[in-house]
């Protein structure tokens, strides 16, 4: 049955007009993207199948050109749109955190970090730096590493931060492996910085490891 003789309420369109995105699952915000099905299958169809194929929505998102076309009833022109869509994702979480705009919660942090840093397959480290009033100046990659660690220089943050007048910092990293949970490595790092950036008076007001699912904060574990 094609999705045109769904009942209204099931159709993924009408659907996301009706109840917004987030009322949507996985395969119908894919078969939106996807548009139309191939032989034998809906979109919705199409999109169940891909999530299976790949494993998921991320490493469908993630795949490179030749995996993501080499799927029936994708290719290269899916994949250049789906670039585009993430980008555009992306670049609207950082007008959120456009230099001047106040810091209004982890949350928002969290949703920003997780679009700059989840999706790489090497380890970042990452600043966003704050006026006094907790205004973001910028947000800064600092160090790239291999996909098992990133050296991270206290001295060279602390150039950065004075360089940019920044009053307090949000340090950010990635563990491509997947998993948030910090290390001994990760909390020595921290420590290193803390006491090198309090020595000219900046804050470092947490840091976030970014992997699958919610980063985890050092400031709600109660590591900074």
């Amino acid at each position: 049955m094609a999705i045109s003789d769904w009942p209204a309420a099931e159709r993924p369109r009408e659907k996301l007009i009706e109840r917004g995105a987030a009322a949507l699952s996985d395969a119908e915000l894919l078969a939106i993207f996807l548009r139309t099905g191939v032989r034998g299958r809906t979109a919705v169809d199409l999109a169940r199948h891909l999530l299976t194929a790949f494993g998921g929505l991320r490493p469908l998102l993630e795949a490179d050109a030749e995996t993501f076309a080499g799927h029936h009833g994708l290719g290269p022109a899916k994949y250049v749109q789906l670039q585009a869509v993430l980008e555009m994702g992306r670049r609207h979480l950082q007008a959120q955190l456009a230099r001047g705009e106040p810091m209004t919660g982890p949350e928002e942090t969290r949703q920003y970090l997780v679009a700059r840093l989840r999706h790489l397959p090497h380890e970042i480290f990452a600043c966003l730096f704050l006026d006094n009033r907790h205004q973001v100046i910028g947000f800064e990659e600092l160090f790239r590493g291999t996909i098992d660690a990133a050296s991270v220089y206290p001295r060279e943050v602390v150039s950065r931060a004075l360089r940019l007048n920044a009053a307090a910092v949000i340090l950010a990293h990635n563990h491509p492996s997947g998993v948030t949970e910090p290390s001994l490595a990760d909390e020595r790092m921290t420590e290193r910085l803390r006491d090198a950036l309090a020595t000219v008076d900046i804050r470092v007001l947490d840091h976030f490891v970014v992997g699958e699912g919610r980063p985890v904060s050092f400031a709600e574990r109660g590591l900074i």
